[in-house]
């Protein structure tokens, strides 16, 4: 049984030696990107709910030096993910009925990956075209293929999270970072990272081992500080049999704090390998390459950052910033999902 929520409960601070940045255009962008949300007018989300995401801020972060245009046609893809987990994924009639939401999940999927879109009726179908042809339009073949196979990876793995929870299923530890991988939308705002940059990655760079693993740690890593931020505001809604927080205080007796504590220490474990195979990557590499690794680390600092400030998160309160990771052990967690990342530190 999970353990009740105390209201008290603060955060602790984060361990994150990256700088923060942000795109100078970020206010255009934003104001471009409501426009075309207003074009849209995605159903079931609240106008002030959806800019309350800062979805323009969020990206903006990610890539500080990117080209403007590109990361518009990214923002628009954030503020249509925000709306599209928050009416079939998080809540509403699909998120625990895996037989509604995999067609639905098809369906926007084939909206996203086909240039001629005949026969969409769907406001979430039509704005995820618009962003594909967007896409289509700014980055080159291969960087699309990314997209486009990241976007399915993350719409199987919110397909697994609604199986579980129409299964009433708590997944343990290890199964859960393998979820949690696929759920927390890294896999398409990663891929997003080299459009906005407009440069593109060359394949014996991006589809190597290395590379991969960085680019899921880096997500993991997000995916987790997400977790910790969103833990109390989700058991309020009664939205937390999938959560970091919650896995840990259903396999073992913790208490919440010692849950907390033991969330954190898994996720700065995490984020110290980033920082060593992130320097790993960038000697030798191509320049678009060490950009992209940039790009991840800003994605880890910008995330934090955003979170700090966006509404979906307020009353948290400010945990501040630590100098050192809270457990640092340098060996691979014991955890399959993970441990070979701390391969490819070798030379």
């Amino acid at each position: 049984m999970t353990q009740p929520v105390e209201q008290g409960l603060e955060l602790l601070p984060f361990y994150c030696p990256i700088e923060p940045a942000l795109h100078p255009a970020v206010a255009d962008i934003e104001t471009r990107a409501v426009a075309w949300l207003d074009r849209m007018a995605l159903p079931g989300v609240s106008r002030k709910r959806l800019l309350g995401t800062r979805s323009a801020e969020f990206f903006c972060r990610f890539v500080p030096q990117g080209v403007t245009h590109n990361v518009l046609a990214a923002t628009l893809w954030v503020y249509w993910g925000f709306a599209f987990d928050d009416t079939r994924c998080d809540t509403g009639a699909l998120a625990s009925s895996p037989g509604r939401f995999l067609p639905e999940a098809t369906r926007v999927q084939h909206a996203l990956e086909t240039p001629g879109g005949p026969g969409l009726d769907d406001p979430y179908a039509l704005a995820l075209h618009d962003i594909g042809a967007r896409f289509r339009g700014c980055a080159t073949p291969t960087q699309v293929r990314r997209f486009t196979e990241a976007h399915r990876r993350w719409l199987l793995g919110v397909a697994w999270q609604v199986a579980n929870r129409a299964g009433d299923h708590m997944p343990g530890l290890d199964e859960y970072l393998r979820l949690r991988l696929g759920t927390c939308g890294g896999a398409p705002t990663m891929a997003m990272l080299e459009i906005g940059l407009g440069a593109e990655v060359p394949s014996a760079e991006m589809d190597s081992p290395r590379v991969r693993a960085l680019t899921d740690c880096a997500s993991l890593v997000a995916a987790l500080d997400n977790d910790l931020h969103s833990y109390r505001k989700e058991r309020l809604l009664g939205q937390t049999e999938q959560n970091v927080v919650t896995v840990l205080l259903h396999e073992s007796p913790h208490s919440l704090e010692q849950a907390v504590h033991a969330a954190v220490c898994l996720r700065d474990r995490l984020m110290s390998l980033f920082l060593r195979l992130s320097h790993r990557v960038r000697r030798g590499g191509s320049a678009p390459l060490r950009s992209y690794v940039d790009c991840l680390g800003h994605g880890i600092r910008g995330n934090i950052d955003w979170a700090l400030r966006v509404p979906r998160y307020q009353g948290l309160g400010t945990p501040g910033w630590s100098e050192r990771p809270l457990d640092p052990r340098p060996d691979p967690l014991p955890y399959s999902t993970v441990s070979w990342w701390w391969d490819e530190l070798r030379e």
